[in-house]
């Protein structure tokens, strides 16, 4: 019945393209498999990621790697308390020799841009990325900057605990697609990191990592996500998903339309992904978590039970019938 409501697409140079890729960074990062598939996905999905853990378990590795090997213009901003919106978003210089003014370009111009550490800066300098993270665009003094097709924000940060950390406001965390939690690794992952090491102590060379995937390829592969077939019962089955964020007695605030659409678009990315035309219903149980769960805000009944938003996006999954 799918291949009548639609036409087949041809994915075999770009799963080709995929498995490169992932064996790319496998030389580099241990494990961490569930993440990359993550990362790759909302990539794909045109959208931004967050991805949190503590300090060294590879946070920024991982993410300048993937931006290594993406054939495109790659910025890296540091975040730090007494960093300014002027020095991510740049600033107007008055050129002597001309008499004007010279607007000179800050590090958030780019294509794919790691933004590490992003909860070490205050809210003023979190505010400078809430424009460029919706609307692809910088303005400033009246004048406004479009960023190109491929505009990618890759952040980090360390748990809010840790000392030295701003909370990123809720409007921010919506504008992430997908907050990822980096775990620690399993005991055999933890004996391959440390024998990599034994062995080869420099042996992370990113300056040596060449892109695979070209920024037209990338682009071309983004607009094939539009075309991966979703059925009615699986669009009705991710509402369904979303409301009951609405309703649970854990959940405070519940997740916005904005969570609908972006669930639907990253189940399409990563059934892409998996190379296939066509979304199940376990590639969106897949993404789900990822994109509801910093969308969340939990009742101080449910915090104070134990329970974390990715748990109880997890158990309100498990409620909503799967379709057949």
């Amino acid at each position: 019945m799918m291949e009548e409501t639609m036409s087949r697409i041809d994915l075999t140079e770009f799963s080709e393209k995929i498995r490169e890729l992932k064996a790319c960074i496998a030389e580099v990062i241990v494990g961490q498999d569930k993440t990359v598939d993550l990362i790759l996905t909302t990539i794909l999905a045109n959208g931004h990621v967050l991805i949190e853990g503590v300090p060294g378990v590879a946070k920024t590795l991982l993410a300048k790697l993937i931006a290594k090997l993406i054939d495109a213009d790659f910025s890296r901003i540091q975040f730090t308390p007494d960093l300014m919106p002027s020095d991510v978003l740049g600033t107007t210089v008055f050129n002597m020799q001309t008499n004007t003014f010279d607007f000179h370009r800050g590090p958030l111009f780019g294509d794919v841009i790691l933004v590490d550490e992003i909860n070490r800066s205050p809210a003023k300098t979190q505010s400078a990325l809430f424009e460029v993270m919706e609307e692809r665009q910088i303005s400033i003094d009246g004048k406004t900057y479009p960023m190109g097709e491929l505009y990618t924000i890759l952040a980090t940060q360390n748990p809010i605990e840790q000392e030295g950390t701003y909370k990123l406001p809720e409007a921010q965390l919506d504008r992430f697609l997908m907050k990822i939690i980096l775990e620690y690794p399993s005991l055999e992952e933890e004996i391959a990191i440390l024998e990599r090491h034994h062995q080869h102590a420099d042996f992370v060379k990113l300056h040596e990592v060449k892109p695979v995937l070209k920024k037209e390829e990338l682009l071309l592969l983004r607009s094939l996500v539009g075309q991966v077939y979703v059925d009615a019962t699986l669009i009705r089955y991710i509402a369904l998903i979303v409301q009951e964020t609405r309703t649970s007695k854990s959940v405070y605030l519940g997740a916005s339309p904005r969570a609908s659409v972006a669930l639907l678009q990253a189940a399409k990315a990563f059934a892409l992904l998996q190379g296939r035309d066509f979304v199940t219903p376990e590639d969106i149980k897949f993404v789900a978590v990822p994109v509801l769960q910093h969308r969340l805000l939990l009742t101080a009944e449910a915090e104070m039970e134990g329970y974390s938003p990715a748990k109880v996006t997890r158990r309100l999954i498990d409620k909503v019938e799967v379709p057949k």
